[in-house]
């Protein structure tokens, strides 16, 4: 594994490299660094377009009581796809971009979770502790302020004892 990391950080930026030396010898050295520049921008305006969109969902799943694993899973990829963005690349720009948008974030998700579940059955990762999922519970800890709707029940109790 630790190989295939090592090739993937040297080989990658050298083609990336070799890329952006051919497209600016078919067009100009000028249009290939404004090229870069302006992926780079539009990327990171993008992301955190996204980025917002993913981190509001997260936050409405929790505040309804549900686990945010697919939002969370986007916003790893919709970070990942900030990081390719950012990083000089017509390659790296291609798959940023790729994760950047949902349908296409959609495929990706679907294969990483066909490819845990094969190594989870091939026993190359391991789940440990009780997986079953349950709602969250409407009580808050204690200590905390009370619910909305407590606040409205005393409310009406209390208009109920004035008449």
């Amino acid at each position: 594994m630790l190989l295939k990391i090592i090739l993937l950080l040297t080989i990658t930026p050298l083609v990336e490299l070799l890329l952006l030396v051919r497209i600016a010898e078919m067009t100009s050295f000028s249009f290939t660094v404004l090229l870069v520049i302006a992926t780079g921008i539009t990327g990171g305006i993008l992301t955190k377009i996204e980025g917002l969109r993913v981190l509001s969902r997260i936050q409405y799943e929790l505040q309804t009581g549900r686990l945010p694993g697919n939002s969370l899973l986007d916003g790893a990829m919709v970070l990942v796809a900030g990081a390719l963005l950012l990083t000089p690349g017509v390659i790296t720009d291609c798959l940023g971009f790729a994760l950047l948008f949902p349908p296409t974030r959609i495929l990706v998700k679907k294969m990483l979770r066909k490819k845990f579940k094969k190594m989870v059955a091939e026993g190359r990762v391991h789940v440990h502790g009780n997986v079953e999922y349950r709602p969250l519970h409407d009580e808050p800890p204690p200590g905390s302020p009370p619910l909305e709707k407590e606040i409205n029940e005393d409310k009406e109790h209390n208009n109920e004892e004035g008449k």
